[in-house]
């Protein structure tokens, strides 16, 4: 992952998880095999997440289908044997999993040689558990170590933080972009020098334009001695149900990963509304946004509203004002992230984690651009606050469907002045 912008291309990368090795290792060759430059994912199933091993081990025992590879009941030695021949310089090979304290998780990645993995102790926490920010945050200090040290195998190990897909398809870039760039600054305090930045595609292509201008100027600036880039998550909300609804979003994904200089993208396949995608749909996936993206350009016309968004624009403005209030609380950014969380400097919309303030609000605009409806404490450079009616949960759902319906052709309700209207 360290020299992965090296290609010149964009490297796109599945979801994939399986349960049996067997089927795991054909995902892992399918992936490789699938366009020019492609990474492996080894993606966990919920019993690891959490930390049942045993469940993990019974449910295989019983034949039962699991969401993802249980890689500490597998044991290390089946591992081995699946990642053999597969693995190598062109082709690294990341783990992903949803753990808010994985500790044992990590003992066994280092175990394996695998380098290369995700999360946060932001990310892996809030939205996934009701485990305390605070233990998270410790368990992400000694593990961020403990990958650190196996630099000394003569491989850089990298860390990409899931902070740009905070509840993405309801949470404004300006916070999206901050945490992203907090959970790498946490990171680096750590141990770590080879880190990507995650940020995930929304419903409006101009605001996330932005928001990766953004990402881009904060890396760069704060994180100058790291080898960072950018990993860009295909639409992570209701995905479309129709074949030709998904590949249009996937191909606008693409098409706004080369725009938006992202070095990876993470896709979603035409079955991610129903189901568990098939090997054979990962692949379709990842060969229609290699396409994809080897038809677009990163060098359009930059004048006007191009050359704002390219420079970050509002998205910036705001996250970088989350950013320094945040860092002015702590020299250590782990402690600083938590008590912006206890001040309301952090807080994530329609996140119900206790140590979430949850004052924050937001809402899609007429546009698509995600709009606060109501601040909180968050330290913004303009805080709104909505008019009108309240926000009800129609307006929620309408809302997290909005992006489903726009590409499978079905009319959408647009939320904007009214009946929200938003004062200044």
């Amino acid at each position: 992952m360290a020299d992965i912008r090296a290609s010149g291309r964009l490297v796109v990368q599945p979801r994939m998880g399986f349960g049996r090795a067997a089927r795991m290792r054909r995902g892992l060759a399918a992936t490789k095999a699938a366009a020019p430059a492609t990474a492996g994912t080894i993606t966990l199933d919920s019993y690891t997440r959490l930390g049942d091993h045993d469940g993990a081990r019974r449910a295989l025992a019983a034949g039962t289908e699991l969401n993802g590879y249980p890689i500490v009941a597998h044991g290390a030695a089946t591992t081995l044997a699946l990642l053999d021949g597969i693995r190598d310089e062109s082709f690294p090979v990341q783990v992903r999993h949803g753990s808010p304290t994985p500790d044992r998780l990590f003992h066994r990645l280092c175990e394996l040689g695998l380098t290369a993995t995700e999360g946060g102790p932001v990310s892996y926490c809030l939205p996934y558990s009701r485990t305390p920010l605070r233990q998270s945050r410790q368990s992400w200090e000694r593990c961020c170590w403990m990958l650190a040290e196996t630099r000394g195998t003569g491989v850089e190990p990298h860390l990409e933080t899931f902070g740009g897909c905070m509840l993405g398809q309801l949470c404004p870039p300006g916070l999206l972009v901050a945490i992203s760039l907090l959970e790498a600054l946490f990171f680096r305090r750590h141990g770590l020098r080879s880190i990507s930045l995650s940020y995930a595609q929304q419903a409006s292509p101009d605001q996330d334009e932005e928001a990766l201008g953004a990402l881009r100027h904060l890396a760069a600036r704060f994180l100058p001695d790291v080898e960072w880039h950018i990993a860009l998550y295909a639409y992570m909300g209701l995905y479309p149900r129709t074949r030709g609804g998904a590949e249009a979003l996937l191909g606008d994904a693409a098409r706004l990963a080369v725009r938006g200089g992202a070095a990876r993208l993470i896709v979603k396949t035409v079955a991610e509304s129903a189901r568990i995608p098939t090997i054979a749909e990962n692949v379709a996936a990842l060969r229609h946004a290699a396409a994809t993206a080897a038809t677009a350009t990163a060098t359009e016309e930059r004048s006007g509203r191009g050359a704002e968004r390219a420079a970050g624009g509002e998205v910036l403005a705001e996250a970088r004002a989350i950013v320094e209030a945040v860092l002015d609380l702590d020299d250590d950014v782990g402690r600083a992230m938590e008590d912006a969380f206890g001040r309301g400097y952090l807080d994530i919309p329609y996140c119900p984690h206790p140590d979430n303030t949850g004052r924050a609000t937001s809402y899609l605009d007429r546009d698509g651009r995600l709009r606060w409806r109501d601040t909180g404490r968050l330290p913004v450079a303009e805080p709104r606050r909505a008019a009108g009616r309240p926000f009800a949960a129609a307006d929620l759902l309408e809302c997290l469907s909005r992006v489903r319906r726009k590409y499978d052709g079905e009319p959408v309700e647009a939320h904007g002045s009214s009946p929200m209207e938003v004062s200044t």
